[in-house]
């Protein structure tokens, strides 16, 4: 069969596919709960290729040094959405453009 075997280059792929599609969300749309879920989305292709790498290359700290990032990531989004409920709650909208002046 064809499609027995995924290789390094599958996973990167599907890597590089995701963190283009999570830029394209950062830079393209403009509320802030989308560009918070497309930063996260960039952070989830950049883990998937370092676990790729370090599963293929035979290097064990990629995943610990994973473990770290999703730890990290899980901080930033619970910290971003508390200020987005606070800013929503303050301005009723999300939009990035009609925050540029803000000031409590």
């Amino acid at each position: 069969m064809i499609f027995s075997e995924i290789t390094l280059g599958h996973y990167l792929a599907l890597s590089s596919l995701l963190f283009v599609i999570g830029l394209a969300g950062v830079i393209l749309r403009r509320s802030l709960l989308i560009i918070m879920m497309s930063l996260e989305l960039l952070l989830n292709a950049a883990n998937l290729a370092l676990v790729a790498v370090g599963r293929f290359q035979g290097i064990p700290d990629a995943q610990v040094a994973v473990f770290f990032v999703i730890t990290v990531a899980a901080a930033e989004v619970a910290l971003g959405l508390a200020i987005l409920v606070a800013i929503f709650r303050i301005k009723k909208t999300t939009a990035a453009d009609q925050l540029a002046g803000l000031r409590f």
